[in-house]
């Protein structure tokens, strides 16, 4: 089963038990819980729910696993030629790390994959 929640202008494709990187949360702790109410999408993996704009009553529960994580440094480089203007500033975006602990769907039929049974021999 997947689903597709919006958090932040931001879509995720998301299943049970993922860790997602998402914007910088200052109120949150480790072990916080995060409810997601806008959930676009869900499959069943017979059946999907198709939301307009979200799903009625579908919620994701997720904790917080980190709450601070540094992202990428970005370097800025401003330049005027033949004026010796020079201006270099970085910058570090903050996020915030959870798991998907449990995907609630109201009405939605979820088919479990069968696993096949290697056929016994006998001898």
């Amino acid at each position: 089963m997947f689903v597709v929640i919006e958090d932040g202008s931001h879509q995720y494709t998301i299943q049970e038990g993922d860790t997602l990187t998402i914007d910088y949360r200052a109120t949150a702790t480790e072990g916080d819980s995060i409810t997601f109410e806008s959930v676009l999408l869900a499959n069943g993996g017979g059946a999907s729910s198709i939301g307009t704009p979200a799903i009625e009553g579908a919620s994701v529960e997720a904790e917080v696993v980190n709450p601070e994580v540094k992202g990428e440094k970005l370097e800025i480089q401003k330049f005027r030629r033949r004026k010796n203007s020079r201006r270099h500033t970085g910058h570090r975006q903050k996020y915030t790390t959870v798991r998907i602990k449990s995907i609630t769907v109201p009405g939605l039929e979820i088919v479990e994959a069968k696993e096949t049974e290697p056929a016994a021999t006998e001898a």
